[in-house]
């Protein structure tokens, strides 16, 4: 899978956004949203997206994703209460996987205050093994979200 396409450092490079509020239990002892909780983030847009526009079905469905790879760069940091908005963008689409890109903004802010990447490697429940090939209309959910590298 090509990791050289790297997550977009504005606004206009995710063509899909989800709003997510922080919650208390998001803060550490800092003051400020703890860094595992932005991979909850990253979780949140994806999945959400699949569910919503992919007919990704997460309880009974053939075919899920598993997930072998994450990264996150921090720039900025969140906290409570604030609402995040995660960007959503689709840097690989292969026959059986994808590499998700993102971008967790404050609101209303033009650069991103954490960027990273999500892998999705789908395969079918029961055997745990890829599938051929991603079924409709997951693969167009998928492809509307390609930018180009």
């Amino acid at each position: 899978m090509s990791q050289d396409l790297l997550p977009p450092r504005d606004r206009s490079g995710y063509p899909h956004f989800l709003r997510i509020p922080t919650r208390w239990m998001d803060n550490d002892i800092y003051g400020h949203v703890n860094n595992v909780v932005y991979y909850s983030y990253f979780d949140t847009v994806i999945n959400s997206y699949l569910i919503a526009e992919g007919g990704l079905d997460i309880h009974a469905g053939t075919v899920i994703g598993i997930t072998p790879e994450t990264h996150c760069n921090f720039h900025d940091s969140f906290s409570f209460p604030e609402v995040v908005e995660a960007g959503l963008a689709v840097g690989h689409l292969g026959s059986r996987s994808v590499k998700y890109l993102v971008g967790l903004f404050k609101e209303g802010a033009p650069a991103p205050a954490a960027t990273g990447w999500f892998v999705h490697v789908f395969v079918e429940r029961a055997s745990m093994r890829p599938v051929q090939s991603l079924p409709e209309p997951l693969r167009g959910a998928l492809a509307a979200l390609k930018i180009a590298g």
